[in-house]
């Protein structure tokens, strides 16, 4: 998608991803679609679990259904409800358990090992990664003078994937990361260049609130990944606001990080992709984002 007021206001061509569109309303699908047809049917008999904030969740369960295998998912208590509701519309099982995704990971991690199913990790696994690459390829394919792709990032499956894929097509595309603020543990170990794990995450941004990234996505990233940045959660909710009004379309916190980082960094860019990862909302805190995105323009 494209927009000329916002190629206005950045000075440059800005190329959306829009995979709020997607399936299941995130990139998600990509990933977790691609890791179950790896699988076997034995394995599949087994079924899948996975541990998820949301999105994930509803790309496990999807594509689950889709192969007739039986998905559980571990998802934080405080998930959108959308989030979850979502979810067992697709027939998976749902676990609510922890304050944030790593309490829910660990819980899904025991009853792996209970129970033997095949575990289908959100980040950390080199077809997910694959899966969520395709995006790249799709955007080079429909606008080949992309010279820098902005992408979210919480664990690092999503960025991993795509820088791997637009490098192989384009060596000189510049791929920048961005984090919230709030939970900046991907930042933190890139500019540390080691695995950083934070005691708390807090960020509108629930999609990308990891506290402790991937062992394999960092070393991707490490190599294929030119600059990592972070937004407030006023420049995120500021984007959402943004695009609801100028572009009648509605983004997820993690969602609208990328666009965030267009508004508020200089990014070095004539033809600037922009990863919009998701758009699954909890519509109720709408007036929340708002007050966010005042502030933000209060103090500006």
């Amino acid at each position: 998608m494209k927009s000329a007021t916002t190629d206005a206001l950045v000075d440059k061509r800005v190329y959306f991803k829009m995979e709020n569109q997607q399936k299941t309303g995130s990139f998600k699908f990509r990933g977790a679609s691609f890791k179950l047809m790896q699988l076997s049917d034995e394995q599949l008999q087994k079924g899948v679990i996975a541990a998820s904030a949301g999105n994930h969740a509803q790309g496990v369960a999807n594509a689950a259904a889709k192969l007739n295998a039986r998905a559980t998912i571990f998802m934080p208590e405080k998930t959108p409800m959308a989030k979850v509701n979502a979810t067992r519309a697709y027939g998976a099982e749902v676990v609510l358990t922890g304050e944030s995704f790593q309490e829910a990971y660990d819980a899904s991690m025991k009853r792996q090992m209970q129970t033997g199913a095949e575990y289908i990790h959100p980040f950390d696994d080199y077809d997910i990664m694959a899966g969520q690459g395709t995006i790249a390829m799709e955007m080079l394919q429909q606008e080949d003078r992309i010279d820098t792709i902005l992408v979210p990032v919480g664990g690092g499956g999503l960025i991993s994937g795509i820088a791997t894929a637009a490098k192989h097509v384009n060596p000189h595309i510049k791929v920048i990361g961005v984090q919230s603020a709030g939970a900046s543990a991907m930042y933190q170990s890139y500019y540390h260049n080691r695995l950083k794990r934070l005691d708390r995450v807090s960020t509108i941004a629930d999609g990308i609130a990891v506290k402790q990234p991937g062992e394999r996505t960092l070393e991707v990233i490490n190599q294929y990944v030119d600059d990592m940045v972070t937004v407030t959660d006023e420049e995120i909710a500021s984007a959402i606001v943004y695009m609801l009004e100028r572009n009648k379309t509605l983004l997820e916190g993690a969602g609208a990080a990328a666009l965030a980082a267009l508004f508020s960094r200089d990014i070095d860019s004539r033809h600037c992709g922009t990863i919009v990862s998701g758009g699954n909302m909890d519509i109720s805190t709408l007036p929340m984002i708002q007050q966010l995105a005042k502030k933000l323009h209060q103090s500006a």
